[in-house]
């Protein structure tokens, strides 16, 4: 039987069809959020980003990275956690959404923010000053053993950071105390290599990128890699703690979160346009370049990645006795 409203019917049809052309983009400037300050991993991750989304045209508006540093992050997630429903407002998502509320330092845990997409793992190396007395990996052990309060060791952003993290499970591996480890804080990577490389400290906990261009200079050097198989590059001659017979593969990923109460639409768009940043060229390169593994996950997988790392974080930070009780 022919429908007695042929014409509504395409009417309807077009409508639909506009209505889906027309799903939701942003239409005024997008802020970046970083907890950290410049020169660091997370704000690499937030200018890599904003370079390839916008050279790629994948958005049409302006995207701006704001740095927020200070508290291990959390000035940077109350600031995104302030704007409920606005989806023009992105944080660089990192393990310190699970390990600020784990210790205690932040409200604010993963679940407050509404999860995007993990772009890439940011697997630890342990680096020393070129003139250390360390010479490798089993120097370092060695001493953190026989003395470790006469190693100090820095990293970004917090006490109970992913960095904090490594050093503590490397400290366990090799039968030491970890409670006893000699740590300093600081408000972005960039700072702790400043200070090894003034003499202030002995020993930054960091990611592979941040160390790379120090190794090639001369300045730094890299003896232990938390990473499941060797670097390319300037790290291609550091062996793995694995190698050395430690069990310790361990680093953190670097995500993209949103405030909570996004639309469906609104959360598609910003996966599918992260998806598609993670495909072209130049972000292959940058994976290259900055050591980042290629592990992207987004929405559900994403979240569910989140809560088994928030569990797995804390049962490490119970034995630091970061954990808040």
């Amino acid at each position: 039987m022919k429908t007695p409203y042929p014409i509504l019917g395409c009417v309807l049809l077009a409508a639909s069809a506009g209505a889906l052309a027309q799903a939701w983009s942003p239409q005024r400037n997008v802020e970046i959020v970083v907890g950290s300050a410049p020169g660091g991993s997370n704000d690499k991750t937030a200018r890599t980003v904003e370079r390839v989304l916008m050279e790629n045209k994948l958005v049409n508006t302006s995207i701006a990275v704001v740095n927020k540093p200070g508290g291990g992050s959390s000035i940077a997630f109350t600031y995104v956690s302030q704007r409920p429903g606005d989806p023009h407002t992105l944080l660089v998502g990192t393990t310190a959404l699970l390990t600020n509320h784990i210790t205690g330092r932040s409200k604010l845990r993963h679940t407050d923010f509404t999860p995007i997409a993990s772009l890439f793992n940011d697997y630890v190396v342990f680096a020393v000053n070129a003139n250390s007395s360390i010479k490798d990996g089993k120097d370092l052990v060695a001493k953190l053993k026989s003395d470790p309060q006469s190693i100090a060791i820095g990293f970004a952003t917090a006490l109970g950071s992913h960095n904090h993290i490594a050093a503590g499970l490397l400290m366990k591996s090799a039968g030491g105390n970890v409670r006893e480890l000699k740590t300093v804080a600081y408000k972005g990577s960039s700072e702790a290599i400043t200070n090894l490389l003034g003499g202030h400290i002995d020993l930054v906990t960091t990611a592979a990128g941040n160390a790379a261009g120090h190794v090639a200079g001369g300045r730094m050097r890299v003896v232990g890699v938390a990473g499941p198989r060797r670097f390319d590059g300037a790290l291609a001659q550091v062996p793995t703690w694995k190698e050395m017979g430690i069990d310790l593969v361990y680093g953190g990923f670097r995500g993209i979160v949103a405030p909570k109460g996004l639309s469906a639409e609104q959360v598609a768009f910003w996966e599918g346009v992260l998806r598609k940043a993670t495909e072209v060229p130049e972000w292959q390169e940058n994976l290259k370049k900055n050591y980042w593994s290629n592990d992207f996950l987004a929405g559900k997988d994403f979240a569910k990645e989140l809560d088994d790392t928030y569990g797995a974080m804390k049962s490490v930070l119970v034995e630091l006795g970061l954990a808040k009780q």
